[in-house]
């Protein structure tokens, strides 16, 4: 029978430390030769990440530590390692620099940078017979936005690196023909991210392996290019979205556009990690195809796009190959963990990695649904309800709320198995996580909702979904929270400082000073240096907008409790800002808290700081919502 207990109040097997371990997955898969390899993020092992492969019966590691197999690409990171002719080729993580598996070792192929991770590589991809093919960024002065971008071939028996082009000041990596007579790759220059617009290019490649001027095959200033690949000598296949979805095209050697499948469905996604893979040809005029995180066959012959697949709803471009008669990847879905994955053509899911033992009974069900805003804007949210078979609240308590905002905010949030929200829906919080204005999944209209609007449509979506999860009898409306990370963290800290809807919030490495976040002289890294031309608008004509909607500028207007959490070595949104707001929190009488994690970066890698940066959460919204947390020690609140 089950025990009446307050919503909050109960206690679950799912614990911080089981959710710090389910933190790493796998990334970054591939295929080579009959063998399926990948990266695996490892939050006890410091946040390293390890290549392995699969080998009969489990996993063998391919470097031991502390070889650390990631990189800084755009920050974010690129495709950190690949296999050419037979040698293992990967980016190490403590100094930026590539590296290969030799018969005596590890050894390094690039020069060691006069400044430390000065020089950075990713995209790696094998090039002409003895070369790697990469991006490499440079840092060629003080600020974090003074960088140079180039492609180059890096000799795998460590000789002199040669450039191959610097087409944008963003590029992906030069793709040969199977002819070798041509490359391949994309680019896209400030103020554009590579969602806005981005342009194809070809070049002819000399016999001498230099490259030839590159010219713009497709894509332009409003139409996104997020993979490309050849398909022979003189077509290539990729995805764009002149029609307003990014949809899978043939792309000619003369600029002639075919869309193969015409649908109103995203069949790519924004390229936040340049190599990241949407579709894969599976031959005959059939290409498995991502959707949304899900997967589906696109077969030209009648330009259909199927499902295939359907319990694993969440898919990861970072994962992605063609596999025997059908494709492997890494995918969960709303009762999996993220996994390693094997799917036939006929539908059949095969384990490659094992699925964890969990306590099925108190994993909440992620629910999709939609709700329409006071201007008849549809948005789209995942729900997920408090679940524990031991516990009942009493008759007539509704549960607290927290919403959740996803990061980016160009990204989306998928119906799928969450342990870091379910630590929370097992304990009796219900959780929200809503994909508003300005996400991706839905059409460009969508994503653009968002344009010069940011602070805006996020915020006053949030709060018409927590509103209506009150007014359907969902959620306690004295006892809503809002929470988020990055991107996530600016709209639940500029919620927190312009709307009275929410008692609390938790704000994770945030933006929280707009003006002083973005542009040459900002805080931030080149990647996003001008992404807030297109959410706020263009500096200096609406700096004005910066101020108004800075969370910094209005923290006098703070709603309520605050929890912040940040990483020191955070450089896509350095600690400097929610320095400076939290100082000006001091003797004004709101609960806060800040927790600052030495050593971890953009998000949380290491175990130790996802346990307690996971208790410390829980225990604020039971100080702050009024319901005990037992089994968690009690965050010290400051005011």
């Amino acid at each position: 029978m089950s025990r009446i207990s307050p919503y909050g109040t109960w206690s679950s097997p799912i614990t911080a430390a089981e959710v710090a371990a389910a933190g790493g997955g796998p990334q970054w898969l591939d295929v080579v030769g009959d063998e399926v390899w990948w990266a695996e993020a490892r939050p006890g092992e410091q946040g390293r990440v390890a290549l392995v492969r699969a080998v009969p019966g489990g996993t063998e590691d391919v470097l031991p530590a502390p070889w650390n197999v990631r990189n800084r690409l755009h920050e974010y990171g690129g495709r950190p390692w690949t296999v050419v002719e037979g040698v293992v080729v990967f980016t190490h993580w403590a100094d930026q620099r590539v590296y290969a598996v030799s018969e005596t070792g590890v050894v390094p192929l690039t020069p060691e940078p006069a400044e430390p991770q000065g020089v950075r590589y990713g995209d790696l991809r094998a090039g002409r017979p003895g070369e790697v093919f990469a991006v490499r960024e440079r840092a060629v002065g003080p600020r974090p936005a003074d960088i140079e971008r180039e492609l180059v071939a890096i000799a795998l028996d460590g000789g002199p690196e040669r450039v191959l082009a610097a087409s944008h000041h963003f590029l992906t990596v030069a793709k040969l023909s199977p002819d070798g007579r041509h490359a391949a790759w994309f680019g896209w220059d400030h103020p554009a991210m590579p969602w806005d617009g981005t342009e194809l290019c070809v070049a002819a490649v000399a016999e001498d392996g230099s490259f030839g001027p590159h010219r713009v095959l497709a894509g332009g200033a409003d139409v996104s290019v997020c993979q490309v690949e050849w398909e022979t000598p003189e077509t290539l296949l990729a995805l764009l979205d002149p029609d307003g979805w990014w949809n899978l095209h043939r792309v000619g050697l003369d600029g002639a556009l075919t869309n193969l499948a015409p649908v109103e469905r995203e069949l790519g996604g924004p390229l936040w990690k340049a190599g990241s893979r949407w579709f894969v040809p599976l031959g005959g005029g059939r290409h498995a195809v991502l959707t949304s995180g899900r997967l589906a066959v696109l077969d030209e012959a009648d330009g259909s796009v199927t499902s295939m697949a359907e319990e694993l709803t969440a898919w990861s471009s970072t994962g992605f190959a063609v596999f025997g008669d059908g494709v492997v990847g890494v995918a969960g879905g709303p009762v999996r963990e993220a996994a390693v994955v094997e799917v036939s053509l006929d539908g059949a899911v095969r384990d490659l990695t094992p699925q964890p033992e969990l306590p099925a009974a108190y994993l909440p069900v992620p629910e999709e649904r939609v709700f329409t805003t006071a201007d008849g804007e549809a948005v789209p949210v995942v729900l997920y309800r408090p679940a524990n078979p031991d516990f009942a609240a009493p008759e007539g308590e509704l549960p607290p709320l927290l919403v959740h905002v996803h990061g980016g905010p160009t990204g989306q949030y998928l119906p799928m198995l969450d342990l870091e929200l379910a630590y929370f829906s097992s304990r009796g919080i219900a959780v929200a996580a809503v994909n508003y204005g300005g996400s991706t999944g839905f059409g460009r209209a969508y994503r653009e909702r968002l344009r010069e609007q940011w602070g805006v449509v996020d915020v006053a979506d949030c709060v018409a979904v927590a509103e209506a999860l009150v007014a359907a009898g969902l959620a306690d409306g004295d006892r809503l929270a809002v929470r988020g990370g990055s991107a996530g963290g600016f709209t639940a800290a500029a919620s927190l400082t312009t709307k009275k809807t929410y008692r609390a919030g938790t704000v994770m490495y945030p933006v929280l000073d707009l003006a002083g976040w973005t542009g040459a002289g900002g805080d931030t890294h080149d990647f996003e240096s001008r992404y807030l031309d297109g959410l706020v608008g263009p500096l200096p004509a609406t700096r004005q907008r910066y101020v108004e909607r800075s969370p910094l500028a209005n923290s006098a207007s703070l709603a309520g409790p605050v929890l912040f959490q940040q990483g020191l070595e955070d450089r896509i949104c350095p600690p400097e800002q929610a320095d400076r707001f939290v100082a000006g929190l001091a003797g004004r009488g709101i609960p806060y808290a800040y927790q600052r994690f030495p050593g971890e970066q953009h998000g949380f890698r290491r175990a130790a700081t996802i346990v307690s940066a996971l208790e410390a959460e829980l225990s604020f919204y039971g100080q702050v919502l009024g319901f005990e947390t037992p089994g968690v020690a009690r965050l010290e609140l400051s005011k």
